[in-house]
């Protein structure tokens, strides 16, 4: 009789990206929720607010898709994960896998995978959007998009696993996740120019990585003409990896010290 030997972390990690993925798409109300809401307020604000900022030649629509694209990627992670794994713990299916021969590694591989496959269909439908609309001119500078958005990934979905273990319920989830998020892409330029905000909330803004996200997307969507936009005059990339590269490491050390597999009802 041979032994049997299980797949390697990497390969179960590929097949519960696939079957995250597959529950994600069989959800249509949360897909067409999660897919359209970044769209429309692009649709909404590049409409209201037409025109340029003066002496830039940077279109307003283009400042709104640099900052959906930074807030709603970061969206899929954090937010997604946040309330999708609470969810799971709420309902038994993480106590279930950790009794499972499954490497929690593969557990944690697949929703990260999951996320970045869904960060990249928002990032493809918000710029097609932006081009048919607003005549967005598609970025040259991918490699700067793609380190920046990678980062904030990582950021997002480690900072999403470790908030997961914050509601004291799956119903409360969605509150406990969503309102901070909704309060922080405010103050980090998503919405209201950082010109509009008060120096305060700034400073706040800046701890968190959603506000250097949005700026590294606007130093490719915006270029050279967007750079006066921004608080310092510049976009700081180098301070971008750093901040973001930074909480990456603290949240993989949160997701260590908080995350639970049961629910307190569970012990």
């Amino acid at each position: 009789m041979t032994e049997t030997t299980l797949p390697g972390f990497a390969r179960l990690g590929l097949v519960r990206a696939g079957y995250e993925l597959k529950q994600f798409f069989r959800e249509r109300e949360q897909v067409i929720f999660v897919f359209s809401l970044p769209v429309v307020l692009l649709m909404l604000f590049g409409s209201v607010f037409e025109g340029e900022w003066d002496g830039t030649g940077v279109t307003v629509a283009e400042v709104y898709t640099a900052g959906m694209i930074g807030a709603g990627v970061l969206a899929v992670s954090f937010q997604n994960l946040g309330i999708s794994i609470a969810m799971e713990r709420e309902d038994g299916t993480l106590k279930r896998l950790a009794g499972t021969p499954m490497p929690p590694a593969s557990y944690f591989l697949g929703k990260i995978l999951s996320v970045l496959v869904m960060g990249v269909c928002e990032l493809v439908l918000l710029l097609t959007v932006a081009v048919l609309l607003y005549g967005l001119e598609l970025p040259s500078d991918w490699l700067t998009l793609g380190w920046v958005l990678t980062l904030g990934l990582a950021a997002g979905c480690l900072l999403g696993i470790a908030i997961s273990s914050l509601p004291r319920s799956a119903r409360s989830a969605s509150a406990v996740v969503t309102l901070p998020f909704l309060v922080l892409q405010f103050i980090s330029g998503v919405f209201i120019p950082f010109t509009e905000l008060p120096a305060w909330l700034v400073n706040v803004s800046s701890i968190f990585p959603l506000k250097w996200m949005c700026q590294g997307v606007r130093s490719v969507i915006l270029g050279p003409g967007g750079q006066s936009l921004e608080m310092t005059g510049s976009y700081e990339l180098g301070r971008v990896a750093l901040v973001l590269g930074a909480w990456v490491v603290g949240g993989l050390v949160l997701c260590l010290i908080t995350f639970r597999w049961k629910s307190r009802r569970d012990g």
